[in-house]
């Protein structure tokens, strides 16, 4: 029998000699006053991480709402009521194209000052993207504040922004990545490994409907990351490698701030982040305030087409007068 075994033995003797010589309390009593005094002790005070966040284990169902099964996963969060309100397949591992930007966002709104001038690398620039690839037009040798750069990560995702922000501040977009799952892991994103800043197509590149909650939970905590997500337009001014200044115009590629998509009536849409792969179809991650301005995640991942992908959206976000 190891000695630690015969610790409480040890105490229940003592005690009951003590119970006996001085009459005071039965034995059984004075043992479970010990015990609650020296074994039930909690070790840590304050509030524990999860007690801030919404948390399911499973899927959780709305009454009266069907949902869409044919969806890779999708999700609704009350973020100050601290509860999941609906979820569907939410810790499945998935493949999040570009809503992957929302984590190179944090990372850098952590690591560097917005006012930073940064300069386009070779492997930032726009040509080094395929024709079809999302970016903002950035070339090698422009100068542009991070401000502006996170500007073209989230409202144009731009893949090129990505590059530019990773190798900026972790001199390669390895290190920056390598930062990036960093940060995952802070966050308790367990199920979450990027591989890209951008999130074009990889079959180690994943995440869950859950982690992106994390992650944007974290993100609207910083009053520049919402701003950003909430503007409908951009005018960006870049500094060119001849000294030349331009202004080029930003759109989002959200359709509910390009009023492309009928928005919901059951909140009003903050702002978001979008993101596509024919692996990861068409996703979609925002933030909603109700009327009376509580705020709410939605996300949506793997709809087979935009339209479907946003006639999905209105529909979750639709349920939060139901609530």
């Amino acid at each position: 029998m190891k000695c630690i075994d015969k610790i409480p033995i040890y105490c229940c003797v003592v005690l009951t000699a003590a119970a006996l010589l001085t009459g005071c309390k039965a034995p059984a009593q004075m043992v479970a006053e010990y015990e609650n005094e020296n074994y039930n002790r909690n070790l840590y005070e304050g509030h524990l991480y999860a007690e801030t966040l919404c948390v399911s284990k499973e899927d959780v169902a709305i009454e009266g709402f069907a949902g869409d099964s044919t969806l890779h996963a999708a999700a609704l969060f009350d973020v100050n009521g601290h509860t999941v309100d609906y979820a569907y397949n939410v810790h499945e591992r998935l493949y999040p194209a570009s809503t992957t930007k929302i984590l190179t966002a944090l990372t850098a709104l952590k690591s560097c000052s917005l006012d930073d001038v940064v300069t386009v690398g070779p492997n930032g620039a726009a040509a080094s993207f395929a024709a079809d690839a999302s970016v903002c037009g950035l070339r090698e040798g422009d100068q542009l504040t991070m401000r502006t750069l996170l500007y073209g990560l989230l409202l144009v995702s731009g893949n090129d922004s990505a590059v530019v922000i990773a190798e900026h501040i972790a001199g390669s977009v390895e290190s920056f990545v390598a930062m990036m799952n960093e940060q995952a892991k802070e966050l308790h994103a367990v199920n979450t490994n990027f591989t890209t800043p951008h999130g074009l197509h990889n079959e180690n590149h994943y995440t869950t409907a859950y982690d992106l909650y994390l992650i944007f939970n974290e993100c609207i905590k910083n009053e520049e990351f919402v701003n950003i997500i909430s503007e409908t337009s951009y005018t960006a001014e870049i500094t060119g490698a001849d000294g030349a200044l331009r202004q080029e115009t930003w759109e989002p590629t959200n359709f509910y701030a390009r009023g492309e998509a009928e928005l919901p009536y059951g909140a009003t849409v903050i702002g978001g982040k979008t993101g596509y792969t024919g692996e990861a179809g068409n996703c979609l991650v925002l933030l909603n305030r109700d009327d009376e301005s509580n705020p709410y995640i939605s996300v949506v991942m793997g709809a087979d087409s935009k339209p479907l992908l946003y006639e999905d959206m209105s529909a979750i976000i639709n349920q939060i007068p139901n609530l």
